[in-house]
C-alpha cells in the first residue's frame, strides 16, 4: 500500500483546540487557546493568515468549511454567535446569533439527483431579465458582501455550477438546540426533541436523515428528515429565493450605512458650528437677524475660503447621499419586491409549498413593508432635492455678502435665490423651544440627517403635506384608504425606523418555514451508547453508500477497542453490524474517517511500548466484507469492535448472542511517530493529507497519505529532524517575522501580503477548475 510521507512539522507557541482541513485545497484551519484563528498551507506548514483574538473566549470552538472551500464557519466561544470568514483574506463576512452556544457544526452539500432538481439547476434565473444589475458599493462595504457575491455579482460558469446545489450548515448545542441554515445564511429548520448537549452531528447528502450524538447518557439520536428529502426541489427553490432576500437586506443595510457615513462628518460639523455661533450671541433675537447683521457689517468669523470649502463639502455629501438612495436603496427595494412577489406566487401553489410553511398572508405583509420603505426612500429624495437647492442659495448668499458690496447684493442674487434663502432661514433657524428641549438646539439646520438617525422618536421636521391633493383624495376615499394595494407611508418616522420594521416583518416571514420543517423532523431511532469522551465521538456520511457511521472509544473500560456503528440514511433500511473480540496490544487515542472507505487512527502501544505512537489506516471494506442485514431489535446492542493491532482478525456477531458470522484477515498501512506523543489527528481524504497533534497540543506534523514513491523517505526524515532542531529559532523569530493580520484593518505591508495571498489562492483555484 502507499506510504505516509511527512511534509511538515512545527512547534506552535499556543495550544491548539480545533483543526479542520479545507475540502478543496491544501489548507488547514487551527483555533488555539489565545483566541487566534490560523490558516496554514500544507507546504512546510506555512501560515497564510491569522485572525487576531477578540473579546470572546474560546472554551467551546468548532470549525466547518463550506463544501467549495471558500468560506470557513466557526463558533465564537461561549457566545451565542456564529461567524463566517473569507478564506481569501482574514475578513469577517457575516455574524449571526443563535439560541445557544454552538458545540458542533457540519456543512454538507446535497448530492441527490432527480429530474425536478436537474430542471431547476438548468433553468435560467428570470430575475436577471427584469431587474437591473445592483451597483457596486464602496470598497469598505463591498468586502462585507463577499459572502453574498454568488447572488449579487457575476461569476464564472464553472463556479456557478458548483454552487447551484443546495448546501446546508447544521449547528448543534445545548438545550435541545439544532438548526439548519441553507447556504450558511437562511435558517430552514429549527429542530426540537433533541435532549442534552450535541457533541457531533451529520446530515446525509440525500437529506433523508440527521444523526446526532448527545452527551446525555451518551445517546445517539437519529432524526427522520423525510420532509426535506421528499420536498427537496421545493426546499432548494425556497432556500435560494430566501437567500436572495437575505442578501438584499444586507445590501440595503450597507447602503444605509454608507449614507450615514456621508452625512455624519460634514453635516454634523455644520450643525455644531452654527449651534456654537448662536450660543455665543444674544438669544433674545431671531437667528435671521443675526445672519443679516453678520452680512451687512462684514463681521463673519469665517473667511471666504472656509465658507467655500464648507459649502462644497456639504454639497458633495448631499450628492453622495442622493446617488446612494437612487442607485442602491431604490434598486435594492425593487429587487426585494420582485423576489417577495415570486415567493408569494410560490405560496399560492399550496400543493407544493404549503407543507413547507409558506404563508401567503405573512409574505403579503412583507411586501407591504418593503413598499413602505420604498416610499420613505422616495420621500428622502424629495427632501434632499429641496435641501440642496436651499443650501446652495444659502451659501451663495454668504459668498456674495462676504465678497461683494452690499449695495450690489440685489443685482447679483436673483429673486428666486432670495426666496430660497428666505425659506431656508425660516425653516431651519426659526426659534423653537420644543426643538430646543428635545435636541439642545435653537434650530435644526439639517433635515436630511433626521431620516438617517437610528432613533425611535418622530421626525423633528416632518414634510409638509398640506395641500397635497392625492393624500386628501385618499383620506376621503374609504375604499382606497383600506386597500392592500396602497402602501402606508409613515410620514412621522425616519428611514431607519421603517427599515427596522421591514427587517422584522421579513424575518418573521422567513422564520415560519423553519418552524414548520423543524416540527416535521421526528426521531427515527435511538441508540444508547457507552459513556465516552467527546473527542472520540464522530460521524461521517457515505455519499455513495448513503450510510451513517459512528466511531467511538471507551478508554476507561475498553482502551484497546474501537467501536463502529452503521445505519442507512433511509430510516426504513435495515442495519448491519460487525464485532470482534481478539486480544489487542494497542490503545486508540483518536480516529477520523479518511473517506468512505478508510478510517485513520492514532494508536499508542501498551506495556513496555507505551511510549510508541502510530498513525494507521484501517480499510472499512475489510470490516464490512461479512455484513448481513437483519431487523433491529431494541433489546440487543449492535456495534463494530475493531482490534487495534497491525494485523486485524475480525469476527462478526451481535453482542449478548454467541452466534459467530464470519472471520477474515486484513493488513493495514501504518507509520510510527517517532519523538512525538501523538494524541489527535485531522484528515482530508480528497486532498490525501493528515495532520497529527501531540498531547501537549503544540507539536504538529503534516503527512501526505498516498505516496507511491518511497525513495525520498529517508531524506524526508532527515529534513524533518533538521527542521525539529530549528524549531526554537523559528519560534523566536516568529513573533517578529509573522505579524498577525487583524480583520478589517492592516498597514500597507499587511495589505500587500494579503493581496499576494488572495492572488495565490485564486491561481490555485483556477488550476483546480481547469
Amino acid at each position: 500500500m502507499p506510504a505516509f510521507r511527512q511534509v511538515g512539522e512545527k512547534q506552535l507557541p499556543n495550544p491548539v483546540l480545533c483543526m479542520a482541513w479545507s475540502p478543496k485545497r491544501d489548507l488547514i484551519a487551527l483555533a488555539n487557546t489565545s483566541g487566534e484563528l490560523l490558516l496554514h498551507r500544507l507546504a512546510n506548514f506555512q501560515r497564510v493568515w491569522s485572525l487576531q483574538p477578540s473579546e470572546y473566549t474560546w472554551k467551546e470552538i468548532t470549525l466547518a468549511w463550506r463544501p467549495d472551500g471558500k468560506i470557513l464557519a466557526f463558533s465564537l466561544g461561549d457566545t451565542k454567535q456564529v461567524v463566517l470568514c473569507s478564506v481569501e483574506k482574514a475578513e469577517i463576512l457575516h455574524v449571526f446569533p443563535v439560541q445557544s452556544p454552538v458545540s458542533c457544526m457540519h456543512w454538507m452539500e446535497v448530492m441527490e439527483e432527480s429530474s425536478a432538481l436537474s430542471s431547476f439547476y438548468n433553468s435560467e434565473d428570470k430575475s436577471k431579465m427584469f431587474l437591473p444589475k445592483l451597483p457596486t458599493l464602496p470598497k469598505r462595504q463591498m468586502t462585507q458582501l463577499i459572502l453574498f457575491s454568488f447572488f449579487l455579482l457575476p461569476m464564472p460558469d464553472s463556479l456557478i455550477s458548483s454552487l447551484l446545489r443546495l448546501n446546508v450548515l447544521v449547528l448543534g448545542g445545548g438545550g435541545a438546540f439544532v438548526e439548519l441554515y441553507a447556504y450558511g445564511m437562511y435558517k430552514i429548520a429549527t429542530l426540537g426533541g433533541v435532549s442534552g448537549m450535541c457533541r457531533s452531528l451529520s446530515l446525509s447528502s440525500d437529506l433523508k436523515s440527521l444523526s446526532i450524538i448527545t452527551e446525555v447518557r451518551s445517546a445517539d439520536d437519529k432524526l427522520d428528515t423525510g420532509l426535506l428529502s421528499s420536498c427537496l426541489p421545493e426546499v432548494t427553490r425556497m432556500a435560494r429565493k430566501f437567500t436572495h432576500i437575505s442578501t438584499l437586506l444586507q445590501y440595503v443595510h450597507l447602503s444605509l450605512t454608507c449614507m450615514c457615513e456621508a452625512w455624519e462628518d460634514i453635516l454634523t460639523q455644520m450643525d455644531l458650528r452654527l449651534t456654537k455661533f448662536v450660543q455665543e450671541k444674544n438669544t433674545s433675537t431671531q437667528v435671521q437677524d443675526e445672519f443679516l447683521e453678520l452680512l451687512l457689517w462684514g463681521q463673519s468669523r469665517w473667511d471666504y475660503v472656509g465658507l467655500k470649502k464648507l459649502g462644497q463639502s456639504i454639497e458633495s455629501s448631499y450628492s453622495s447621499i442622493q446617488k446612494l438612495v437612487i442607485n442602491h436603496l431604490q434598486s435594492g427595494s425593487e429587487a426585494l419586491l420582485y423576489h417577495l412577489s415570486e415567493v408569494k406566487g410560490m405560496s399560492l401553489w399550496k400543493q407544493k409549498f404549503e407543507p413547507l410553511g409558506l404563508d401567503s398572508a405573512a409574505i403579503e405583509g412583507a411586501i407591504t413593508a418593503v413598499g413602505s420603505f420604498s416610499l420613505k426612500a422616495n420621500e428622502l429624495l424629495q427632501v434632499i432635492d429641496k435641501s440642496m437647492k436651499n443650501f446652495k442659495a444659502f451659501f451663495r448668499w454668504l459668498y456674495v455678502g462676504k465678497t461683494s458690496n452690499p449695495l450690489k447684493f440685489n443685482s447679483i442674487m436673483t429673486q428666486k435665490d432670495i426666496s430660497f434663502v428666505a425659506d431656508f432661514l425660516s425653516e431651519h433657524f426659526s426659534k423653537n423651544e420644543e426643538l430646543f428641549d428635545r435636541k439642545g438646539k435653537y434650530f435644526n439646520v439639517e433635515r436630511v440627517g433626521q431620516y438617517l438617525k437610528d432613533e425611535e422618536e418622530d421626525l423633528v421636521s416632518p414634510p409638509n403635506t398640506k395641500g397635497n391633493q392625492w393624500l386628501k383624495f385618499l383620506q376621503e376615499s374609504k375604499h382606497l384608504k383600506e386597500s392592500p394595494l396602497l402602501f402606508p407611508s409613515y410620514p412621522q418616522k425616519s428611514l431607519h425606523f421603517v427599515k427596522r420594521m421591514m427587517e422584522n416583518v421579513i424575518e418573521h416571514c422567513l422564520q415560519k418555514p423553519a418552524e414548520v420543517i423543524g416540527k416535521s423532523v421526528t426521531v427515527a431511532a435511538f441508540f444508547p451508547l457507552y459513556t465516552v469522551l467527546e473527542r472520540y465521538s464522530l460521524f461521517i456520511k457515505g455519499s455513495k453508500t448513503k450510510m451513517h457511521y459512528v466511531v467511538f472509544c471507551m478508554p476507561e473500560s475498553s482502551p484497546s477497542k474501537l467501536y463502529l456503528l452503521r445505519r442507512g440514511t433511509d430510516p426504513n433500511r435495515c442495519m448491519c453490524v460487525i464485532a470482534d473480540l481478539t486480544r489487542h496490544t494497542f490503545r486508540c487515542l483518536d480516529a477520523r474517517f479518511y473517506d468512505d472507505e478508510m478510517l485513520t487512527v492514532v494508536l499508542q502501544g501498551s506495556g513496555e511500548q507505551s511510549s510508541c505512537h502510530f498513525l494507521a489506516q484501517l480499510p472499512l471494506a475489510s470490516c464490512l466484507a461479512c455484513e448481513t442485514q437483519f431487523n433491529w431489535d431494541s433489546n440487543l446492542r449492535y456495534v463494530f469492535i475493531v482490534p487495534l493491532g497491525m494485523a486485524f482478525y475480525l469476527t462478526a456477531y451481535a453482542l449478548f448472542e454467541s452466534k459467530t458470522l464470519s472471520l477474515f484477515h486484513t493488513e493495514t498501512n501504518w507509520r510510527e511517530l517517532e519523538s512525538m506523543k501523538a494524541q489527535f489527528v485531522a484528515v482530508n481524504g480528497i486532498r490525501k493529507v493528515s495532520c497529527v497533534l501531540s498531547s501537549n497540543l503544540r507539536h504538529i506534523r503534516v503527512f501526505e497519505m498516498d505516496v507511491e514513491d518511497e525513495d525520498d523517505e529517508g531524506a524526508d526524515s532527515q529534513n524533518a529532524s533538521t527542521d525539529q532542531d530549528g524549531l526554537e529559532t523559528t519560534l523566536t523569530s516568529q513573533g517578529h517575522a509573522e505579524e498577525s493580520v487583524v480583520a478589517g484593518g492592516a498597514g500597507e505591508e499587511s495589505e500587500e501580503s494579503l493581496q499576494k495571498t488572495a492572488e495565490s489562492l485564486e491561481s490555485e483555484e483556477a488550476l483546480e477548475l481547469s
